[in-house]
């Protein structure tokens, strides 16, 4: 695969197709917590922005939805023009100012509470958080209940913050209000909408 070499390059071939085929694998993810979806990588945007990061951020952002980056990414103005260009969302300073926030590492993820909650009238302005992780094996077991999962479902990313269970518990507390999740590892996804809830397993 070729690296991008302009802004104006590597976006969606075919923006309707591409979007819509993007979008389906979330709303798939989403409605099956914890399960993995693999998806085409329709775009190819600038290092270090991993390509189905870049490819979710080209669906789901827009002029009215404000991105936080990590510091890799927001340190690189390749990646920063990419995503201006390609999605028209404005980039934001602070986590709480964003709709959609992009991560390349659990360890550059700050805590879920400092993103957008929502209210409890309108949980819908809560944030989504999109996190590049290592594999989605190898990690501790994480085991999940909630709508859409049936029984349970057990996923264990490698990459997560090191005090992920304990944040994921603390965003359920808040439902309706808390935030979502994409993890991504190179062409696949998972999602954790704030409803799955964490089960704590003795030692």
């Amino acid at each position: 695969m070729r690296e991008t070499t302009t802004a104006l390059e590597g976006g969606f071939a075919d923006p309707a197709e591409d979007a819509q085929a993007v979008f389906r694998a979330v709303m798939d993810a989403m409605a099956r917590p914890a399960t993995v979806i693999h998806v085409k990588l329709p775009v190819v945007p600038p290092s270090p922005l991993p390509p189905l990061v870049g490819a979710l951020a080209c669906t789901l952002a827009d002029a009215d939805t404000p991105l936080w980056l990590d510091p890799a990414l927001a340190q690189s103005e390749a990646v920063r023009e990419w995503l201006v260009f390609h999605t028209g969302a404005p980039i934001v300073a602070q986590p709480a100012e964003a709709a959609f926030a992009l991560a390349t590492a659990g360890s550059a993820l700050p805590p879920l509470h400092s993103f957008a909650q929502g209210t409890q009238e309108y949980p819908d302005r809560s944030a989504t958080l999109v996190l590049a992780v290592e594999a989605f094996d190898g990690g501790a077991p994480l085991t999940f209940r909630g709508p859409g999962i049936r029984g349970e479902t057990t996923l264990a990313p490698r990459g997560l913050p090191a005090d992920f269970a304990a944040q994921w518990t603390e965003n359920g507390q808040r439902f309706p209000r808390g935030v979502d999740l994409v993890l991504v590892a190179g062409g696949a996804l998972a999602c954790l909408p704030r409803s799955a809830r964490l089960i704590a397993r003795e030692n």
